[in-house]
């Protein structure tokens, strides 16, 4: 890569904002997608990123619960989710088949159970509160991650009560944070051709603010790689950036890989492995107020998933024990994606960073790294 005073005089500027700390504005944005070399993103992203981790990359033990792939929309995008009319091709589990699977990791050191799925009419907010509270009954320890903006939206206007008062039932059962899926892209006219009758932005922006105002962090995510334009990218990151200087409440950033199996979307060619790195490392540079950006490895595939570790990724998620079947199905990298926690360490090993296992909201839980010799 050229140093930077032999960069053309845009991304030269760009470059000393980042080097300096500086925040880059949208145009700045534009600019890296449509000029930026793939070596210049990359080193400027990873400069962040050691700016803020050093050579730590976190992942945490994790297990995920599906209650159900029923779901009252249809999103374009998703292989995953069954109508409801026609729910006798989805499953639906029972309060007791999900404590089942949170008592299969008993004497296990996973610290998160991760709990989203389709938005089923007759799982409402009573029967979430009933499991929240059998979880903590069991295993009060254990971190509940569950449900995204969508899941809550329907939940709290069946109930008829407010954003607030939902997440207040939720969080005395046992709530501890909230994913962050749902977002997918928020320009309306893309939101109107993927996935018009959920949540629109306003709203998921609104149950995000809500939680955070209460103490319950979340997660971000962007869904990429299908029909919308750099600017819709770039639109969406700022209503997340501005939201996380109001509150400070995201603990990550995820960007999900649109993939085309099995869907309404199939004819949408999907992005390139250097497209997504790019994505990744100008999301780690633009997203100056998130301190994590995170690959999913089951989405991405393990090897790229590696591979961002050189983009500004500093997080790779968790063991997930081949318990999620949201992505597979769609045809991601990873058709039963589980690792061990050996596998993890070796991975992130082998990418010359050192490893560290966190909880949720980031504290080190087991310190993997290699001291230089």
């Amino acid at each position: 890569m050229l140093p930077f005073h032999q960069l053309p005089k845009p991304l030269a500027g760009i470059a000393e904002k980042v080097s300096a700390g500086e925040r880059i504005t949208d145009a700045d944005c534009l600019t890296l997608f449509r000029q930026a070399s793939l070596g210049l993103v990359g080193t400027l992203a990873n400069q962040i990123k050691e700016r803020l981790h050093g050579n730590k990359v976190y992942f945490n033990r994790n297990f995920h619960i599906e209650p159900t792939n029923v779901c009252v929309f249809s999103c374009q995008f998703c292989a995953y989710s069954r109508l409801y009319a026609h729910r006798e091709e989805g499953w639906e589990l029972s309060i007791e088949q999900m404590l089942h699977l949170v008592k299969r990791y008993d004497g296990k050191p996973v610290t998160e159970v991760h709990i989203v799925g389709g938005v089923h009419p007759k799982m409402d907010l009573a029967f979430f509160s009933e499991l929240l509270k059998a979880i903590k009954a069991h295993r009060p320890s254990l971190h509940i991650k569950a449900f995204t903006a969508v899941e809550y939206d329907y939940m709290f206007r069946k109930a008829k009560l407010s954003v607030q008062e939902g997440l207040t039932r939720l969080k005395e059962a046992g709530l501890d944070s909230i994913p962050g899926g749902g977002a997918e892209i928020f320009a309306p006219t893309i939101r109107q051709q993927i996935c018009a009758d959920k949540v629109d932005a306003e709203g998921w922006l609104a149950i995000h603010r809500t939680a955070h105002e209460m103490g319950l962090p979340s997660n971000a995510t962007m869904l990429y790689g299908h029909i919308e334009s750099f600017e819709d990218r770039i639109d969406h990151m700022r209503r997340l950036r501005e939201l996380q200087d109001q509150t400070h409440g995201f603990n990550t950033f995820i960007p999900l890989k649109f993939r085309n199996k099995d869907n309404d979307m199939s004819h949408v060619k999907e992005s390139t492995l250097t497209e997504d790195m790019r994505l990744y490392a100008i999301a780690r540079i633009y997203l100056d107020n998130f301190s994590h950006v995170k690959s999913y490895w089951p989405m991405l595939g393990r090897q790229n998933a590696q591979l961002s570790l050189s983009f500004g990724v500093d997080d790779i998620d968790g063991t997930i024990d081949d318990s999620t079947k949201i992505y597979s199905m769609a045809g991601s990298e990873e058709q039963h994606p589980t690792l061990s926690t050996e596998q993890l360490v070796h991975l992130i090993r082998q990418a010359k960073r050192d490893p560290i296992e966190r909880d949720t909201l980031y504290n080190v839980v087991n310190d993997f790294s290699i001291p230089v010799n």
